[in-house]
C-alpha cells in the first residue's frame, strides 16, 4: 500500500463508504429527488436583488419615507412609444390614463399619473406614466403578473414597463432561462471532455452526477431558507456555476486516482480506501480553501454579498460532502466496471504514454528565472486597468435590451432628465410639527446651506412650493386645512417629518453626485434629524461598506489560506507562493473584466452591454471565488509533488513527476471549468456574464501560465527551501 494510504482517518472513511455503499447511495438518491423537486421552484421565491445597504443612513431614510411620510413603498413606470401619434397631446394622455382604469380600481394602487419630470428631448412619440403602489417589494412582485395583464397596449402604441418590481420580475425569468441555457451548453461539452479524459462512459458520468447533485441539494435547501430570510435573486446562477465547476473538479481527481489505484491494489475496497486517503484528503483541504474565500464575503455588509456567501458555502460544502461520501460509494459499486464501455481508445493510449508534461516541466526548469519574470510581467500588465476601475450599481442594465424593463429604463434615460428621475432625497425629522414657524425657519436655514453646496442645481420642499415667503407667512398658509391636505397628499410632510428633494447638476450615477451626498451629510442641521437617501446615497453607502470591508476580507482570506496550506504541506514558502500566484491570476482576470465591461473591449463579440462601469459586487465576488478555486490546482499539484518528494527527496525530479501525473488532469479539470463557467458568458444577466468572464480568464491563466510555467520555475529556483519548515511543524 502506498505511503499516503496508511490507515489514517481518510483511509478508514473510504473503507466505511465502501462497506455501506448501497445504503449511502440510496440515501443520496432520496435526498436528490426531494431537493430537485423544490430547487425548480426556487427562482419564484427570490424577491429581492440584495443591493440595499440594510441599516445604512440611506436605508433608514427610505424606511422613514415609507412609514412616516407615506411615500409609496414601490412604483412602476409605464413607458409608451408611438411611431405616428403625438403622445404629449391631451387627447392621447387621456387615452392612456383611461386604458389604465382597470388597474386603478385595484385596492393596492395608490395613484396613476402622467410623469411630470423634465425631459431631455421634446419627442412627442414618447410618454410615461408613474403608478404608485401600496405594496412593498415582495408583495408587488407577487402581484406583478396580475398588474401586467391590466396594462393594455393602446392602439398605435408600444408599451414597456420599468421600475424595481418589473426588473426583479424579469430577472426571475432571466434566471430560469440562464439556468436552462447554461445546462444545455455546459453539460454536454463537459461530458465530451470527460469522455476524452477517461475514455469510458461510466467514469465520465460520475463527475457530472456529483456536480448536478451538489447544485440541486443547494437550491433545494435554499428554497426552505427563503421562508425565513431574504435571499438575492442572483444566487441560483452563482450556485449553478460554482456547483458544476467545483463538483466536477473534485470528482475528476477522485475518479482518476481510483482508476490508478485499481491497477495497484488487491481489491476494489482497498482502491476506494487509498483513493479516499489521497484524493479525498486533497478534496478536504481544497474544499476548506474555497470555503475560506466564501466566508471572507461576510466582511462586506451587503445583503447580496451575504446571499452569495450563503450559496457559495452551501454548494462547496455539498460538493465536498458528496465527493467524500456518494462518490466513494458509487466507485465501490462500479468497481472494475468503471473501465467498461470504452470510447476513444486510441486517444487514451497516447495520453497514457505521453511524456509531454515531464518534458515541459524540465524545459521550464532550464530557464526558471527568465520565465517567472516574463509571465509575472505579463500578468501585472493585465492588472493595470484596475487602477481606472469605476464601480456602479446595476438596475435594469443587468438585463439585455430584449427584456421589457431594460427597454423601458433605456427610453426613460434617453428622453427624461435622469437627475429629476433619481434626485437626492432628504428626510427631515423635527422636534415639533413641521408647520410650526420655528421649525420652518430652521428648515429654511438648512435649505440655504444646501443651496450653497457646489454642484446643487435645485432644492425643493413643502416650503418652496408655497413660494418665497417668510417663516411666519408660510406657517399662516399651512394653517389652511385645504393646503395641508394637498401637501400631505403629495407626500411632502406629515407630522414632524418632511421630505426635501435635491437635484444635482451632474448625473446621479456620477462621482460628482456621490460627492454631493458626502458633503450633504456634513452640513449642520441644527435641531433637525437628517437622513440622506435616494439611489445616489444608497450607492455611496454600498461603496463605503465594500471599501471598509475589503482590506479585512483580503487579509482574512490570505492569512487563513496560508495557514490551511501550511498545515497541509508543512512548508513555509509553498503557501506563500500559492497566495502570491493567486493574487496574480486574480488581478489579471479582474483587469480583463474592467476592459470588457467598463471599456467595451470585445463587448460586441461577447454580446455584452458595456455600461461604462463594473458592477459594485464584482471585485469582491471574483476575489473570493477565484482565490478559492485557484487553490484547487495548487493543492492537487503540490500534493502530488510532495508525495514524490517524500518518496525520493529529489526536488526537481518530484516537480517533473508531479506535473507529469497531474498535468493532464489539471488541464482537463481547467478545461471543464472553463466550459462550465464560460457557458454563463452567453446567458442574459450581466452580473452572471461578468462572473463568467472573470472566472473563465482566472482559470485559464491559473491552469496555463501559473501551474505549467510559474510554479515549476519557482520550485526549481527555491530548491529544497520549498520544503523547509520550523521543527514544531
Amino acid at each position: 500500500m502506498h505511503e499516503t494510504g496508511r490507515k489514517r482517518i481518510f483511509w478508514h472513511w473510504g473503507r466505511t463508504m465502501y462497506r455501506y455503499r448501497w445504503f449511502v447511495t440510496l440515501i443520496w438518491i432520496s435526498l436528490f429527488i426531494f431537493a430537485a423537486f423544490f430547487a425548480v421552484k426556487l427562482p419564484k421565491q427570490l424577491k429581492d436583488s440584495g443591493f440595499n445597504p440594510t441599516g445604512s443612513e440611506s436605508d433608514r431614510g427610505f424606511i422613514q419615507m415609507k412609514e412616516k411620510i407615506g411615500i409609496a413603498p414601490s412604483t412602476i413606470t409605464i413607458v409608451y412609444r408611438s411611431r405616428h401619434l403625438d403622445l404629449t397631446s391631451e387627447q392621447e394622455k387621456k387615452t392612456i390614463l383611461e386604458s389604465l382604469n382597470p388597474l386603478k380600481k385595484k385596492n393596492y394602487v395608490e395613484s396613476i399619473n402622467i410623469n411630470q419630470n423634465a425631459r431631455l428631448k421634446e419627442d412627442k412619440s414618447i410618454q410615461s406614466v408613474i403608478v404608485k403602489l401600496k405594496l412593498d417589494g415582495p408583495e408587488a412582485l407577487d402581484r406583478f403578473p396580475e398588474m401586467r395583464k391590466l396594462i393594455p397596449k393602446p392602439k398605435g402604441m408600444d408599451i414597456f414597463i420599468d421600475g424595481g418590481t418589473a426588473t426583479l420580475y424579469d430577472v426571475q425569468k432571466a434566471t430560469k432561462h440562464d439556468l436552462a441555457k447554461s445546462e444545455m451548453i455546459g453539460l454536454p461539452i463537459a461530458l465530451i471532455v470527460l469522455l476524452f479524459i477517461f475514455g469510458t462512459i461510466w467514469a465520465a458520468i460520475l463527475p457530472l452526477v456529483i456536480g448536478i447533485v451538489s447544485v440541486s441539494l443547494t437550491l433545494g435547501i435554499t428554497y426552505f431558507i427563503t421562508g425565513y430570510y431574504s435571499i438575492s435573486n442572483f444566487l441560483p446562477n452563482i450556485v449553478m456555476m460554482l456547483g458544476l465547476a467545483i463538483g466536477v473538479d473534485y470528482a475528476l481527481f477522485f475518479v482518476s486516482r481510483f482508476r490508478e489505484e485499481l491497477k495497484h491494489q488487491t481489491s476494489v475496497e482497498e482502491a476506494v480506501a487509498v483513493a479516499t486517503a489521497t484524493s479525498g484528503q486533497s478534496v478536504y483541504f481544497s474544499g476548506f480553501a474555497v470555503l475560506i474565500g466564501m466566508f471572507g464575503m461576510l466582511f462586506i455588509k451587503l445583503p447580496i454579498i451575504y446571499s452569495l456567501c450563503f450559496g457559495g458555502v452551501l454548494v462547496v460544502f455539498s460538493a465536498m460532502t458528496l465527493s467524500c461520501t456518494l462518490l466513494p460509494a458509487l466507485l465501490g459499486i462500479f468497481g472494475h466496471h468503471i473501465n467498461s464501455l470504452k470510447v476513444f481508445p486510441g486517444i487514451q493510449k497516447r495520453l497514457a504514454s505521453s511524456t509531454m508534461w515531464e518534458r515541459l516541466a524540465n524545459a521550464v526548469m532550464k530557464r526558471p528565472a527568465f520565465l517567472a519574470i516574463l509571465i509575472s510581467t505579463l500578468l501585472i500588465s493585465l492588472m493595470t486597468p484596475i487602477a481606472g476601475m469605476k464601480l456602479g450599481v446595476p438596475t435594469a442594465e443587468v438585463l439585455p435590451p430584449s427584456y421589457e424593463s431594460r427597454m423601458g429604463a433605456d427610453l426613460l434615460k434617453k428622453y427624461y432628465d435622469n437627475r429629476e428621475l433619481s434626485p437626492i432625497l432628504i428626510v427631515v425629522k423635527a422636534q415639533k410639527k413641521v408647520t410650526e414657524e420655528s421649525v420652518i425657519q430652521v428648515i429654511q436655514t438648512y435649505e440655504k446651506k444646501i443651496r450653497n453646496i457646489s454642484g446643487v442645481k435645485e432644492v425643493q420642499s413643502y416650503i418652496d412650493i408655497l413660494g418665497q415667503k417668510t417663516a411666519k407667512e408660510t406657517a399662516l398658509i399651512l394653517r389652511s386645512k385645504k393646503t395641508m391636505n394637498q401637501i400631505e397628499n403629495e407626500k411632502l410632510v406629515r407630522g414632524r417629518f418632511a421630505l426635501l428633494t435635491v437635484v444635482p447638476h451632474s448625473d446621479p450615477e456620477s462621482a460628482k453626485a456621490a460627492d454631493i451626498v458626502k458633503r450633504l451629510r456634513k452640513v449642520k442641521s441644527g435641531k433637525l434629524n437628517i437622513f440622506i437617501t435616494g439611489e445616489t446615497a444608497m450607492r455611496v453607502d454600498m461603496l463605503q461598506r465594500i471599501f471598509s470591508g475589503l482590506p479585512l476580507l483580503m487579509l482574512f482570506i490570505m492569512a487563513v489560506t496560508y495557514l490551511v496550506l501550511l498545515s497541509a504541506f508543512k512548508s513555509i514558502l509553498i503557501p506563500l507562493k500559492a497566495v502570491m500566484m493567486n493574487v496574480l491570476s486574480l488581478g489579471a482576470s479582474l483587469g480583463i473584466v474592467v476592459m470588457v465591461f467598463q471599456d467595451g473591449w470585445l463587448a460586441d463579440t461577447l454580446r455584452i452591454t458595456s455600461t461604462g462601469y463594473v458592477s459594485i459586487i464584482m471585485p469582491v465576488t471574483i476575489f473570493c471565488i477565484v482565490f478559492g478555486i485557484s487553490m484547487d490546482y495548487e493543492v492537487f499539484l503540490i500534493s502530488r509533488i510532495k508525495e514524490e518528494f517524500d518518496r525520493t527527496g529529489d526536488n526537481n525530479k518530484s516537480t517533473a513527476i508531479g506535473l507529469q501525473k497531474t498535468g493532464t488532469l489539471i488541464s482537463s479539470a481547467a478545461l471543464i471549468l472553463i466550459v462550465v463557467v464560460g457557458s454563463f458568458i452567453f446567458t442574459d444577466i450581466e452580473i452572471t456574464k461578468a462572473l463568467g468572464v472573470g472566472l473563465f480568464c482566472a482559470i485559464f491563466i491559473d491552469a496555463t501560465f501559473i501551474r505549467i510555467i510559474v510554479v515549476p520555475a519557482l520550485m526549481k529556483l527555491l530548491g529544497r527551501a520549498n520544503w523547509w519548515a520550523p521543527k514544531w511543524l
